[in-house]
């Protein structure tokens, strides 16, 4: 007797009628064109090309011993030559698979296209749960290779009596599996593609399969694990042992992410469920995408913490050479001078770089990001010596110093005074200017860090804490000052350019009013690194003003389209520029820089980008903090500088950015990712009486605004709770209201 099949195979020459059933439809189209059948466990089915890269990957899973459910793959049979083809063997497969229909079927797509490593084309193609009889899974495997048809030239394109192969719809197979109904199931990454974390897991899960989740319509529970797949996090948060996947669960979805990443040789993304009797099968594996290039091994640690208060936005590159470059060198001699880093690392690592213009500089070399080996280090004799050594010679610096940096602050202000205003200036004497000023800033930042290293440094009152009493002072003999006077305002008190970042473009505008109602007590009486960071600060606003000038006598002769354009030359190529050069060659090309780039507080550079160096998150109610900067202890309620500020405010911030010395009155506290105890606005901070922590790992993310904080100013701890905020004990808001001043 003829099989079904066969009957309709000998009927394929007539035209099918209206009452034809869809099956035979297919049949009838696809004469001479039936896929080959791929079992999903045979090695064939291993291969992306013949079988498509999701069903190649289970293949290889199950190759591997992982938990992946029987199935088969419909494929070109020009692309499987000597595999069963034709309607028979479709017709068994399906029916041993199904049990001849009482069981039900999942029917997907498997593109060379999808599931690779630099695009996985997630939900691009169709899926077809539940197909249960022969009608419904042919007309399933139709509806998956339509899809595959508009992908590629659009719907209007898709045939309506699509053939069962692959090549006809640009080598899309087709992977039929058992329909599984899922207990629990989610998906997970391997990595944290976000953070660029490897040594984080990510699984979301919900009830029943993974589909309502990966097509958004359920949002599910998102748990972070570690490796070994204890769990870190989970959000909406819920007791250990509760909820959708215990920690025995957990621990077997860790398993099979290390699996799958040896199998494939890298962290993958992949979709599960477990099952009513509680067993784990793998869906589909896939390598993660738009992943962060993983650092080398020998990359070091980098952070804007040092650096960002005084370079709080991003550089252009002639800002670079004029301001960033000394600072790397004047940091290295200082280093050098005190013998507390070898000379090898120093001469082959830039102390500063920058990444995208931020500016950022090598932790451990300024001894703010811990030793790569501290027990190495501890046993190493010769870094014992090294240190014996620089005490010896701070020693020697603590006496010789103040000397030096009062002749040094006496020469810069008799250069800068002796400068006649740019306009009148030849060309030439702009460049030696702003020349002069990158040689003298680097002697001045090596003399400020030393200055800084020895003890007491932290002690007296701020250029910053001057300028905002001048401040104080000007309101309340005119009120407000308008912008307009700014340029006035800092021609007579050149303390206010302490409140403002160094820049080639537009200056910030100084703070419309201050909090401040101390008395001005004069520039001389600031400690000796206070008088050098002021002095950078004016070397700074002299180049920028000389560079100015430079930059609107070339625009006016035709060689610059634009003054502002300027800041996109190199030192060398404005020197040149200004000796009758020509432009580069690209620069028309150049495209001032964009601010969207913010540098994590640690970090290190993997192709040029910068990876956040991992730190173990601490949960709200736990205690994690820093290093403290003083101003006692208070409590209040986190605050990010935006919007309305709370009565008792901790200011939770990720730089310590100079324009924030306006808000320091009044505030309950104030905590910092990055910084240092000795930073301009910590020490400002200490003047005001405002607790103050720094160097607290990721403080904007774990401290939202609104959150009950208590800052500790001594310890650096900083602890979240529940309760209601309050303010007092020796430091704090109480602190900061005897100061205040009405606007």
């Amino acid at each position: 007797m003829a099989t079904e099949a066969e009957r309709t195979a000998g009927a394929a020459g007539a035209e099918p009628t209206e009452r034809a059933a869809p099956a035979a439809r297919t049949e009838r189209a696809a004469r001479g064109a039936w896929p080959a059948v791929l079992p999903l466990h045979s090695g064939p089915a291993r291969d992306p090309d013949r079988a498509g890269a999701k069903a190649a990957n289970l293949a290889r899973a199950a190759a591997a011993g992982l938990p992946v459910l029987p199935g088969f793959v419909l494929t070109d049979p020009a692309l499987a030559p000597g595999t069963p083809a034709g309607p028979d063997a479709l017709r068994a497969a399906w029916r041993d698979l199904s049990e001849n229909g009482r069981r039900p079927l999942i029917v997907r797509s498997s593109s060379a296209h999808e599931d690779a490593a630099d695009s996985s084309m997630a939900g691009w193609y169709e899926t077809v749960p539940d197909v249960r009889g022969w009608e419904d899974f042919a007309a399933a495997v139709r509806r998956v290779l339509d899809s595959a048809a508009r992908a590629l030239v659009g719907p209007a394109a898709a045939p309506r009596e699509a053939p069962l192969r692959a090549g006809a719809h640009g080598h899309m197979a087709v992977l039929v599996q058992p329909m599984l109904r899922a207990a629990a199931g989610g998906v997970m990454f391997g990595a944290d593609p976000v953070a660029g974390r490897h040594d984080r897991l990510l699984v979301s899960a919900v009830g029943g399969g993974p589909d309502t989740l990966v097509d958004g319509t359920a949002q599910g529970v998102r748990y972070q694990l570690t490796r070994r797949g204890r769990r870190v996090a989970a959000d909406p948060a819920e007791p250990p042992g509760t909820g959708l996947l215990g920690r025995a669960r957990l621990a077997r979805l860790a398993s099979l992410a290390r699996r799958t990443e040896r199998v494939f040789g890298g962290p993958q993304d992949v979709e599960f469920g477990f099952d009513a009797d509680g067993r784990l099968w793998l869906f589909q594996s896939r390598p993660i995408t738009a992943m962060p290039p993983r650092p080398p091994r020998t990359a070091r640690l980098l952070g804007p913490g040092p650096v960002a208060e005084t370079f709080p936005a991003v550089l252009q590159p002639l800002e670079e050479d004029l301001w960033v470059a000394p600072m790397s060198h004047g940091l290295t001699v200082a280093l050098d001078v005190a013998g507390t880093a070898p000379r090898r690392r120093l001469r082959a690592l830039p102390v500063v770089t920058t990444v995208d213009g931020r500016a950022a500089a090598d932790l451990r070399l300024l001894g703010a990001g811990g030793s790569a080996h501290p027990v190495r280090d501890f046993l190493n004799p010769l870094r014992g010596a090294r240190l014996l050594g620089a005490a010896w010679r701070m020693g020697r610096l603590r006496t010789a110093l103040p000397a030096l940096a009062l002749d040094l602050m006496a020469e810069v202000d008799e250069q800068l005074a002796g400068l006649p205003e740019p306009a009148s200036m030849v060309g030439g004497r702009l460049l030696d200017a702003a020349d002069w000023g990158r040689s003298v800033l680097s002697a001045l930042h090596a003399q400020e860090s030393l200055a800084g290293a020895l003890p007491g440094a932290g002690a007296g009152g701020t250029a910053a804490g001057e300028a905002l009493a001048v401040l104080a002072e000007v309101s309340r003999e005119g009120g407000r000052h308008p912008a307009a006077d700014d340029a006035e305002l800092i021609a007579r008190h050149p303390v206010l350019l302490a409140l403002l970042p160094p820049s080639l473009g537009t200056a910030p505008a100084l703070p419309a009013r201050t909090r401040w109602s101390g008395v001005p007590r004069g520039v001389g009486a600031l400690p000796v690194r206070e008088g050098l960071r002021l002095r950078i600060r004016w070397v700074q606003e002299m180049q920028s003003r000389v560079v100015a000038e430079l930059a609107e006598r070339l625009a006016a002769a035709g060689v610059l389209d634009g003054a502002a354009r300027v800041a996109l030359l190199r030192w060398p190529e404005l020197v040149a520029l200004a000796a009758g050069g020509g432009l580069p060659r690209d620069f028309a090309e150049r495209l001032p820089r964009p601010e969207r780039l913010v540098l994590p507080a640690a970090f290190r550079l993997a192709g040029g980008r910068p990876v956040a160096e991992p730190q173990d998150p601490v949960g709200a109610g736990a205690a994690g903090g820093g290093q403290g900067a003083g101003g006692g202890s208070g409590a209040g309620v986190a605050w990010d500088g935006t919007g309305e500020r709370p009565d008792a405010a901790v200011l939770v911030v990720p730089v310590l950015d100079p324009g924030l010395a306006p808000q320091l009155a009044g505030l309950a506290g104030l905590v910092a990712e990055t910084g240092s105890a000795l930073s301009h606005l910590a020490v400002l901070a200490r003047e005001f009486g405002v607790p103050t922590a720094v160097g607290v790992p990721g403080a904007v993310v774990r401290f939202p605004p609104g959150t009950a904080l208590a800052v500790d100013g001594t310890t650096g701890a900083v602890t979240a709770s529940g309760g209601a905020a309050r303010s007092g004990g020796d430091g704090g808001a109480a602190r900061g209201d005897s100061r205040e001043a009405a606007a």
